[in-house]
């Protein structure tokens, strides 16, 4: 990796994995790999992609007719609203409060903090959890399951260290979260077990040192939702609204939430996050600089950044500019479409099976799992594109976070249960830890 300077230094590689640009980059490199037939643990046809975005249309006629430039965007929100509307009839009750009724940044602060949280729970939980609301009678599992659970956890006050204002999040509150009362909440028990429980309390133990840690994102008090004004710092006035970039929203998050990830990977220093070597990519460089084999993925983050974005959008009204760098999320429900269809197919013998499933299973930090999570970031990419020219869409009519809603992580769901009816599981298994997926 070189500059007219010479070697690009280890800390500017670090920043640069960081960053949003960074995620196509290093995902394209790998995905060019796979057009060259480099790949150590998976094929690639790419003939096959019309065969998804064939199957992601039919869903998304099936589900919304011809109305597809109305589809939500994928985010939390979705979830918190399974089955019934939650959110909405949240923010009614707020207003209609006799003394504490909070204006719009107030209800935007409480919206981004739930919204943290909940996203942060959000890893997979496994094939046996379930959620049984008791005010609907409903019961969800997987990630439905999770944002209900979140939604119901935050209502209660858990997150919050105000007795009278049980609707926020903050660092003293999140200090008195544990697994025992995370499980509690979330329903876990030995016929009820849930992937990751303790991994899950000390993502949000974490969070509470982290909040308290970068005041400037997040006020004295620790709090997500604060979030607001500091992007409001970072906005231009624009009419009577506010333009933010994007990256301003990245940055609080990626550099703000940084110290609950588990310590992975560092570099010159800087933990890294989600970032993986690629053992594939450091192959194809002739001398490679340390660095030159990460592959940056952000997934959570990014999932946080599709769900805050919603709610600065639709709540304050406010302009994000620049979600163009935004990605798809390189998670099992996306990558899963593309095994499915054979879009991609692991190599012979690649990875062990598991006994029971008789699935291939690997950890998140495995080579293929890398492999394939880059190929999903840009194969997202080429499968929007091909849905929007069959639709004679533009991106702006369809933008990729309506084709991750309407189309490919529901159709990775769906293809899952055809072929897998027994659990609608990945055909992969990811071994998760309650902190990546």
């Amino acid at each position: 990796m070189m500059n007219l300077g010479g070697i690009i230094p280890a800390y500017q590689t670090a920043t640069y994995l960081r960053t949003l640009p960074s995620i196509r980059e290093r995902c394209g490199r790998v995905h060019d790999l796979a057009k060259a037939a480099k790949l150590e643990y998976f094929d690639y046809d790419p003939e096959k992609e019309i065969d998804v975005a064939k199957f992601c249309i039919s869903l998304m006629k099936r589900d919304y007719g011809d109305d597809f430039t109305n589809i939500n965007p994928h985010g939390r929100w979705r979830h918190l609203d399974a089955g019934i509307e939650r959110v909405q009839p949240l923010i009614t009750k707020w207003a209609a409060h006799p003394t504490n009724a909070p204006d719009f940044k107030e209800e935007a602060r409480r919206l981004i903090d739930l919204f943290v949280v909940s996203v942060l729970l959000d890893a997979g939980a496994g094939n046996a959890w379930k959620y049984a609301e008791t005010d609907s009678g409903l019961t969800f599992t997987r990630s439905e399951g999770l944002g209900v659970a979140s939604m119901h956890m935050f209502e209660s006050g858990l997150f919050s260290s105000d007795p009278n204002q049980p609707y926020r999040v903050d660092a003293a509150g999140l200090e008195n979260v544990t697994a025992a009362k995370t499980a509690t909440a979330m329903q876990v028990s030995e016929s009820n077990p849930m992937v990751g429980i303790e991994g899950r309390a000390s993502l949000l133990f974490n969070l509470s040192k982290a909040l308290k840690a970068s005041p400037q994102f997040f006020g004295t008090d620790g709090r997500p939702g604060n979030l607001i004004d500091f992007l409001e710092t970072e906005s231009k006035a624009e009419g009577s609204t506010r333009a933010v970039p994007i990256a301003a929203l990245w940055t609080a998050l990626v550099d703000g939430l940084n110290p609950i990830w588990p310590s992975r990977i560092s570099l010159a220093g800087v933990s890294l996050g989600d970032v993986w070597p690629c053992p594939s990519l450091k192959a194809s460089v002739a001398n490679p600089a340390e660095g030159d084999d990460l592959v940056p993925f952000h997934k959570l983050t990014m999932w946080l950044t599709y769900s805050l974005v919603e709610v600065l959008e639709k709540n304050l009204k406010w302009r994000i500019y620049g979600v163009e760098d935004m990605t798809g999320l390189p998670e099992y429900r996306n990558g899963g479409l593309l095994v499915d269809f054979g879009v991609l197919t692991l190599k012979p013998d690649a990875l062990p099976k598991d006994p029971k499933s008789g699935l291939p299973h690997a950890v998140p930090s495995h080579p293929a799992i890398v492999e394939w999570r880059a190929m999903t970031v840009i194969e997202l990419d080429r499968i929007a594109d091909l849905i929007r020219s069959q639709l004679g869409l533009s991106a702006s009519q369809l933008t990729l976070a309506q084709v991750l809603e309407g189309a490919t992580w529901k159709g990775g769901r769906e293809i899952a249960k055809l072929k897998r009816p027994e659990t609608g599981g990945p055909p992969i298994e990811i071994e998760s830890d309650g902190t990546v997926f």
